[in-house]
């Protein structure tokens, strides 16, 4: 077999996996008809939340949490320092919905090198209902947003999450940011727990009380310098599987700087690979440029004009990405398609940077992957 002959099967085999990908994430993540109403019996449910920090869209966050449409649900708040300026937003959001539960608690528990779980530490124990949600405070909650959770839950289920989905970019920082989180990284999350490969994410998780408490209690989330891997882990250890959400929820995003974006990628990819290493080796093959260099070394192979072969190719790809993205509402516009290439021109660069063991700081945290440490202690994590 020529090497012609190998880079075309390889570049098939890209495209294939590729198609095969995109498609298991549009079934899952299509845009769903009317709201799913709370069943009988709906069980009490607390909303554990960090905060750090007003961010852009804190305001329709805040709101959108007393917004939920479900019988019985309250909300507690973590607020690490009690003059942090997202308190009396909070507060104010509180005073306007008095009839739903809710509490703002201060304070850092120093339980672990992650400032995020340190902030929440108190929410878990502030409560004693047996469903928790942590969700990020950056999360844009739909009116069934419990149900949604709820739903996925199967008598083999330890956790529940969510992966984040870039929403209303307003620069072309964010179109990127909205690349890698959407098309590409939600994607393969959702294709690797339907196949069986199921990973918690940080930003909505739902647990049940007795799952965690089982593994050593919120504290055991301190096992990780990331708390959803940390939580992947545990929940395998009890023989469970993590489970996502169907259709999942916004983080609004609004303008983004290249510095905060491309800090934010190489955080999280030194983080993948700091807790599944195995896992993150291969991602480097997942970006186009593999495919796409071998649809022109087989060209030959497959009869076609070099240029001609990686052109077919491309479309093959990135149509397979505006798919997903039309069948799921995913913001889809004409900078799409140049954000996607960047994204990939960026993933080998990114790969590498995920080697290196340098540190990262984290909300005013200079924290290493390897180390699990936090070295300055300033602030803390509301999370993403």
């Amino acid at each position: 077999m020529t090497i012609s002959a190998l880079a075309a099967g390889a570049a098939g085999a890209g495209v294939a996996i590729h198609l095969f990908s995109a498609t298991l994430a549009a079934v899952r993540c299509r845009r769903s008809g009317a709201p799913l109403a709370a069943p009988e019996g709906a069980p009490p449910v607390a909303i554990v939340q960090p905060l750090c920090g007003v961010e852009a869209f804190s305001r329709q966050t805040l709101a959108s949490i007393f917004a939920l449409d479900y019988p019985d649900y309250e909300i507690v708040f973590c607020v690490a320092d009690a003059a942090d300026p997202i308190a009396p937003l909070a507060r104010r959001a509180m005073a306007a919905h008095p009839q739903i539960k809710s509490r703002l608690l201060t304070g850092d528990d120093r339980v672990s090198a992650n400032p995020k779980l340190n902030n929440v530490v108190k929410g878990w124990k502030a409560t004693d209902r047996d469903w928790v949600i942590i969700a990020d405070s950056n999360v844009l909650m739909p009116p069934d947003y419990i149900q949604r959770l709820q739903r996925r839950w199967r008598p083999n289920t330890g956790i529940v999450c969510a992966p984040p989905i870039g929403a209303q970019p307003e620069s072309f920082a964010a179109e990127v940011e909205c690349a890698f989180l959407n098309t590409y990284q939600a994607r393969w999350q959702f294709c690797a727990e339907s196949l069986g490969f199921g990973f918690a994410q940080g930003k909505t998780m739902l647990w049940r009380r007795a799952v965690l408490e089982a593994g050593g209690g919120i504290e055991a989330l301190g096992a990780e310098i990331a708390e959803d891997a940390a939580s992947t882990k545990l929940v395998h250890h009890a023989g469970l599987r993590a489970h996502l959400v169907n259709q999942p929820f916004q983080q609004p995003l609004g303008s983004r700087s290249w510095r905060d974006v491309w800090a934010r990628q190489v955080r999280w990819a030194r983080l993948r690979r700091a807790t599944f290493a195995l896992y993150f080796a291969p991602e480097l093959l997942t970006t186009s440029l593999v495919t796409l260099i071998a649809a022109g070394f087989g060209a030959e192979a497959l009869g076609l004009w070099p240029p001609l072969a990686v052109g077919l190719a491309a479309v093959l790809w990135y149509g397979a990405e505006a798919g997903l993205a039309a069948a799921t509402g995913w913001p889809l516009a004409l900078t799409s398609l140049p954000a996607w290439m960047l994204r990939d021109l960026l993933m080998p660069i990114l790969w590498l940077e995920g080697w290196n063991t340098e540190r990262f700081v984290w909300r005013g945290n200079v924290m290493s992957a390897d180390e699990a440490l936090a070295t300055d202690g300033a602030g803390t994590a509301s999370g993403g």
